[in-house]
């Protein structure tokens, strides 16, 4: 498939993004752009959130990924349906009791000023570090397969994408995104679907004939219960998936802002419960993906891509589905797959940003609605630079699989988060406030310590996403030190 189809297919679909935000951002009120008037029907929510959670980096590093780790990432994916069991039954109760816009507000009111900035210090970290990440692998495989032959710098590619989702966003903003995601998952879906399908038929199998080949016994080894040392062993990576949901979920504006414009808490407990089963259903999906992609590497001598000289896993997806002679439909699929997974994930990050900044660090409450509307406007574009300058600062720092760095950064990111809500839920104790901020900066620290130590030191013991929950220990018992 040539550059300019890809750029005109997501020209195309662009159109009908823009189309849609017409139609939902007519108001341009502040009540759209962060409640959507909590009226969002909760199907539509839950079918949206699945291509928010799963994003460009689950559509093209989750199946790259198994080369390396088969199908245990599956382990974190059952945690994840523990994690979202709570976060419907113990976190959104709270946040629909006290009708909060941005979650945050909750710690303003459990602890203070400076426990409520510490909070969405760390979620704007977190967010702005995963919403890079996820549009990093998409401005990447975009450069790579159109824009690098017009010899375009990488850097115009990541502008034009930022400025893309930008754009329909920028009235509408949540309310848009609830309609905007709905398609973008249909179209998700319908690609991984399609890709196995297409595959599968060129290798001369059927589904079921496919589930049963030896090839993919080579590659479909799921649990590791051997060692508790290892890094990926069931316990911890089920524990450690369950507190990933948790923070990466129910402490997250982003996921939770969608969550609160539902009408009412038992519609948003209901979307929680579906989209964990039907996510849990697609990542498998991307799994069995994985596996016949790299049997079809192997079956027809297709190397690894190379980026910056080295081979890159990451891009074997849009290597056989753009240049291995599959057909224009698989392409198409691809493209349709790919674009819709960047911008479902990367506009609610654009528009939970700029929520949590506007209410969070801005106190924007404090002004009239004109100026509430002023600020809105240009924090928007603000968090809009600021995406494009990390996104093109990551392309000369990683070197590993994408979402492997995602939710390694995510332990050190999200434990305040989960220690100053855990204290907050769970304790009555009231705490002083302006030490809050250097609690979790401990508690940072000391885990980022503890996870560069050798295995070797731990007598082979290799920590992994269990560092996550440690970290929010450390935060809560850093709180108990400074209760009143």
């Amino acid at each position: 498939m040539k550059g300019q189809h890809i750029l005109l297919l997501t020209l195309v679909y662009f159109i009908f993004l823009v189309i849609i935000a017409r139609l939902t951002g007519k108001n341009d009120s502040n009540t759209d752009f962060f409640k959507a008037g909590k009226q969002s029907p909760w199907y539509l929510v839950a079918f949206g959130m699945i291509g928010a959670s799963l994003s460009g980096v689950t559509f093209i590093s989750v199946p790259g990924w198994v080369q390396s780790s088969q199908f245990s990432y599956f382990q974190v994916c059952l945690g994840y349906i523990a994690g979202y069991i709570v976060v419907a039954f113990v976190l959104l109760p709270i946040y629909y009791k006290l009708n909060l816009t941005s979650i945050y507000e909750y710690l303003q009111q459990r602890f203070g000023r400076v426990s409520h900035k510490t909070g969405a210090f760390f979620f704007f970290v977190s967010r702005v570090l995963g919403a890079a990440f996820r549009m990093y692998l998409v401005a990447i495989v975009l450069h790579q397969f159109v824009f690098e032959q017009w010899h375009i710098p990488f850097e115009v590619t990541v502008i034009l994408s930022i400025l893309l989702i930008w754009v329909y966003t920028n009235r509408g903003g949540i309310k848009t995104i609830v309609w905007t995601d709905t398609l973008q998952t249909l179209f998700m879906i319908c690609a991984v679907i399609l890709s196995i399908y297409l595959i599968t038929d060129k290798l001369g199998w059927s589904f079921t004939e496919f589930l049963n080949s030896e090839d993919l016994n080579r590659y479909s080894s799921m649990f590791r219960t051997e060692t508790i040392l290892a890094r990926d062993h069931f316990l911890k990576s089920f524990f450690g998936g369950m507190f990933i949901t948790i923070c990466m979920t129910g402490l997250d504006q982003d996921m939770m802002q969608k969550n609160l414009t539902c009408r009412n808490l038992k519609d948003a407990q209901k979307n929680m419960l579906w989209f964990s089963v039907v996510l849990t259903v697609v990542t498998f999906l991307f799994l069995l993906l994985g596996a016949l992609l790299f049997i079809y590497a192997e079956r027809f001598g297709i190397a690894l891509p190379l980026m910056d000289g080295q081979p890159k896993t990451d891009l074997l997806f849009p290597e056989i589905a753009l240049n291995s002679g599959l057909g224009l439909t698989l392409a198409c699929t691809f493209v349709l797959g790919l674009i819709a997974a960047a911008y479902s994930s990367a506009d609610s990050a654009l528009t939970s940003l700029t929520t949590s900044f506007c209410i969070d660090i801005l106190n924007f409450k404090n002004h009239t609605e004109i100026e509430q509307k002023r600020i809105r406007k240009q924090t928007h574009i603000g968090m809009s630079i600021l995406l494009v300058g990390v996104i093109i600062g990551f392309k000369h720092i990683l070197d590993s699989n994408v979402i492997d760095s995602l939710l390694t950064v995510s332990t050190y990111t999200y434990g305040p988060l989960l220690g100053l809500f855990a204290f907050g839920i769970f304790t009555n104790y009231t705490i002083k406030d302006q030490y809050v901020w250097l609690v979790a900066l401990m508690a940072v620290g000391i885990s980022y310590g503890l996870g560069q130590i050798p295995p070797e030191q731990l007598g082979g013991y290799v920590i992994g996403y269990e560092l996550l929950p440690l970290n929010g220990l450390l935060t809560f018992l850093g709180l108990v030190l400074i209760r009143r």
